[in-house]
């Protein structure tokens, strides 16, 4: 699943391709795509002659601001963007066509089927879901290491697990917690409370220069992930550990190993990570 790193990219290419274009028209071949409004033909009438001003990201969600809504779409598994002239030939897997008015058309495919798209009305997305519950962003300036030490002292879960709760902090997945967790030398079977300050001052450097420095390479393309442009990621070529399984330890040369925790695969060295 594009983790924030991956969901940033796409937006940040995004930006440069579909500003200031104006749908025309929507095609939708996969209704079940389409969560709000539920009607289709509701959902593809709303969008028409709608602008397209801003695309940002909030957690794992892209955002399209629009005149009077807002498009809310998650790409889940393997969900992608791309845009295309008119005449191109449409893709397999492609389920949702956004044609503009100047011959382009920004196109969603997803082999998984799993992505969703909600449209809510502008200046109320954030009251309702899917961004009703969402937690801090770990890249805003306002996600210091003091409140992180006020989020984690009450928590008495396993921080591997924890970390990828979207209600406790969003954007973080499989790849970069272990990552993180591993520049930050803490056991993701860790309890969250019993990390010492200097531990989770750590903790709060690695997640942020993990997130920075992907974001900086593209993104991870573990398997299928390219971003708007249909251009794949580089930082998979500088994993600490995730993947690897078998492979000696960067730090130490101890070997990584991979457990099961909070049933999700996980890497980590059992020298370095106490």
């Amino acid at each position: 699943m594009p983790e924030l790193p991956e969901v940033e990219t796409v937006v940040r290419t995004l930006r440069t391709l579909v500003l200031d274009k104006t749908i025309e028209r929507v095609s939708v071949l996969l209704p079940r795509i389409i969560r709000r409004p539920a009607d289709v033909e509701q959902f593809k009438a709303v969008l028409v002659g709608q602008t397209i001003h801003a695309v940002e990201r909030r957690a794992k969600f892209i955002k399209f601001i629009l005149d009077q809504d807002v498009l809310i779409s998650h790409l889940r598994m393997e969900g992608r963007y791309g845009v295309y002239q008119s005449s191109e030939e449409i893709e397999k897997h492609t389920h949702v066509i956004f044609h503009f008015t100047d011959g382009t058309e920004l196109r969603y495919r997803d082999v998984r089927q799993f992505g969703t798209m909600d449209i809510i009305p502008l200046g109320k997305e954030q009251d309702v879901e899917p961004l009703k519950k969402l937690g801090p962003e770990p890249l805003d300036e306002t996600f210091t290491s003091t409140l992180l030490t006020s989020m984690l002292k009450s928590k008495t879960t396993k921080i591997k697990p924890l970390l990828l709760n979207q209600e406790f902090m969003v954007g973080l997945g499989n790849i970069y917690v272990d990552e993180a967790l591993f520049r930050a030398n803490i056991h993701p079977e860790r309890t969250a409370n019993t990390l010492t300050n200097d531990q989770i001052e750590n903790l709060h450097k690695s997640i942020v220069q993990t997130l920075q420095e992907a974001i900086d390479a593209g993104g991870s393309s573990i398997k299928s992930y390219v971003n708007g442009q249909g251009e794949m990621g580089m930082f998979q070529q500088v994993l600490k550990v995730y993947g690897k399984k078998g492979e000696t330890c960067p730090s130490c040369s101890t070997e990584i190993v991979k457990i099961v925790v909070g049933g999700r695969g996980t890497h980590f060295c059992p020298s370095c990570q106490k």
